[in-house]
């Protein structure tokens, strides 16, 4: 049976990460070059090795390829992040993402086997973008060229209400796919599902469409 998560490097980027799946409850092998951030995360992971993961013979005795995902997430070193992507690849590791400092950079990860090129800081950069646009906003994604997702609330004089009537499928060409209310999420609520203060909806649709939405709520705060 594989075991769950690798993550190497913990930066900023590596340690937020890491500090996120651990409050999942998941078990995390946090590896990185430097003794004190290992140290920072030691009692925390199900277990941590101060160790070169640009070393293919470090990677095997860690048992690394036995893992279901590894998160490479070296810092500025773009020469160590390929290096070590490649031997993950090589190593047949099933699920490998992989911090990308620049267009190029991605471009490389991608071609070498990274299955997942991350962005941080330019989606942290989005996602900010979009929510100053409306407090409604909570958060945005693109998932493809053409499909994105977005979080929103809704005003408080419209809770209790219905989905339907927001009219966003005959408006926008967007569907309520989610609802997350008191911290739990259901999928596919009906069109009669009453909305709650507090409510949060995950709205689904061609990116062009969902931007519509988000201007149209601009608009509205602007007002």
């Amino acid at each position: 049976m594989r075991r769950p998560f690798v993550v190497i490097g913990l930066g900023r980027f590596g340690g937020s990460v890491t500090q996120e799946l651990i409050r999942q409850g998941a078990e995390v092998l946090a590896i990185d070059r430097d003794d004190a951030k290992i140290e920072a995360f030691r009692e925390h992971v199900t277990s941590s090795v101060v160790a070169d993961a640009t070393d293919e013979k470090v990677l095997k005795e860690l048992g690394v390829h036995e893992y279901t995902h590894v998160i490479v997430a070296i810092g500025n070193d773009i020469e160590a992040s390929i290096l070590t992507t490649l031997l993950l690849s090589e190593l047949g590791v099933p699920d490998i993402s992989v911090k990308a400092q620049n267009d190029y950079h991605a471009r490389v990860l991608t071609k070498i086997g990274a299955d997942r090129v991350l962005h941080p800081e330019r989606d942290m950069g989005t996602r900010l973008a979009h929510n100053l646009m409306s407090k409604n906003i909570i958060d945005y994604a693109e998932l493809s060229g053409q499909l994105s997702v977005m979080e929103m609330t809704v005003d408080e004089h419209k809770c209790g209400g219905t989905i339907g009537a927001l009219e966003l499928r005959r408006k926008y060409h967007c569907a309520v796919v989610a609802v997350c209310r008191n911290g739990t999420f259901f999928s596919s609520p009906p069109m009669t599902e009453v909305i709650k203060k507090g409510d949060i909806l995950v709205v689904l649709g061609l990116t062009k469409d969902v931007y519509q939405l988000e201007q149209a709520m601009a608009h509205k705060k602007e007002g």
